[in-house]
């Protein structure tokens, strides 16, 4: 898992900022930088430009938003990543996810919808070859 991590920040050697182990109960906002990883029961909200990474034994009942999320727990919410969402079994997701990529392994329960938006940098450069199109055809 923290090796996916690594490799989710692009090839940046992130460690973990943060932890909230299992057997831990925390309500209310939660926002970092970096990666946090979360084992036990959250409530509440979770910002951060930064990496989640949500482990097998963590229940999170809360909106989440975030440049990467990788979830092996549960999480009851709305998922909002920049970058990438990461689903592994046995994870379960009851909520909505907007975020350009997704992936969702085999044995993973998800119940919700989700809206794939293309990153900001994509749109820009799909207009521009519009704009770049319709000034060749004049």
């Amino acid at each position: 898992m923290l090796k996916k991590a690594k490799e989710a920040s692009n090839g940046r050697n992130d460690e973990i900022n943060a932890f909230l182990g299992k057997g831990t109960d925390f309500n209310g906002k939660l926002a970092f930088e970096g990666t946090v990883r979360l084992d036990g029961k959250f409530s509440g909200e979770i910002f951060s430009p930064g990496i989640l990474i949500i482990g097998e034994s963590a229940v999170i009942n809360a909106d989440v938003s975030v440049n990467t999320l990788i979830l092996s727990g549960e999480l009851t919410g709305n998922i909002e990543a920049k970058t990438r969402v990461e689903i592994h079994a046995p994870g379960k997701v009851y909520g909505n996810i907007i975020t350009p990529v997704l992936v969702i392994d085999e044995g993973v329960l998800f119940e919700g919808g989700c809206i794939m938006k293309t990153p900001e940098k994509s749109k820009v450069s799909v207009l521009e070859r519009k704009e770049e199109e319709k000034v060749t055809k004049i």
